[in-house]
C-alpha cells in the first residue's frame, strides 16, 4: 500500500490558491482508508463530482442547468433517503470528460443554489448503492448531528429529545451531588416525550 507523500510534497503555491486541489475532507478520508491513495488518484482523473449541502427541494433540472455550464453532463444521480426514497441533500454529477469535472470544482464551488451554499468535491466514480444516505434515519449522517433547524434540509432529522433526552436522563444523577437539591427532577409540563413526539396537551399550570 502506498502513502500520501506524493500529495504532501506537492506545493500548491501560486499567485492565487488553486481551486482544483483535493479537499481537506478527501485527504483526511484517504489517510483513514486502506485504499485511500488509489481512490484519491482516481478522483483526480475522474469525470464524476460529488455535490453536497443541497436543499431537499432542489430539482434535477436545476442541477443540470447549473452544472451544464462547465461541460456536457452524461448523468445526474440524486441522493436519496434509503427508507423514504426522497431527496436528502446530495447528488453525483457525471461529465463526459475529467477536465469538465475539474472545471465544476474550480468554478462552481460555494455557489448558492436554492439559497444553500453547495459544496463540490472530486469523486473516484459513482457505484450503485452510493446514492442512498448512510444515516440511521435513512438520510445523511451530517443532518443527524446538527442542532440548528434547517427547513430546506428537513428541519431536525432526529428530534432533540431522542438525541439527548435519554443520555440526559442517564447522566443527570451522576452530575448531581448525592442527597442534594440538584437531584430534584421537575415534572413534565409539555414538550417532547420519550418517543420524540411533541406533547400537545394544554399547559394547565395555574400560578398560586
Amino acid at each position: 500500500m502506498g502513502n500520501l507523500e506524493e500529495f504532501d510534497e506537492l506545493k500548491w503555491n501560486h499567485s492565487a490558491r488553486r481551486l482544483d486541489t483535493p479537499s481537506t475532507y478527501l485527504l483526511r478520508k484517504a489517510r483513514r482508508n486502506p485504499n485511500g491513495l488509489q481512490e484519491l488518484r482516481a478522483s483526480l482523473v475522474s469525470s464524476t463530482i460529488y455535490v453536497g449541502n443541497l436543499s431537499f427541494y432542489t430539482s434535477e433540472e436545476q442541477i443540470y442547468e447549473l452544472f451544464s455550464k462547465c461541460g456536457t453532463i452524461k448523468r445526474i444521480v440524486m441522493g436519496l433517503d434509503r427508507f423514504k426514497f426522497t431527496p436528502c441533500g446530495f447528488c453525483f454529477v457525471i461529465y463526459n470528460e475529467p477536465k469538465e469535472a475539474l472545471n465544476a470544482v474550480k468554478y462552481l464551488s460555494n455557489t448558492k443554489l436554492d439559497d444553500k451554499k453547495i459544496t463540490i468535491d472530486l469523486d473516484p466514480g459513482f457505484e450503485d448503492g452510493r446514492q442512498f444516505g448512510r444515516g440511521r434515519s435513512g438520510g445523511q449522517v451530517s443532518d443527524e448531528l446538527k442542532f440548528e433547524f434547517d427547513a430546506s434540509r428537513g428541519g431536525f432529522s432526529v428530534p432533540l429529545a431522542q438525541r439527548i433526552g435519554n443520555r440526559f436522563n442517564q447522566e443527570q444523577i451522576q452530575f448531581a451531588a448525592p442527597n442534594s437539591a440538584f437531584n430534584f427532577v421537575p415534572p413534565a409540563m409539555g414538550g417532547f416525550d420519550a418517543s420524540g413526539d411533541y406533547d400537545q396537551d394544554e399547559d394547565n399550570y395555574i400560578p398560586q
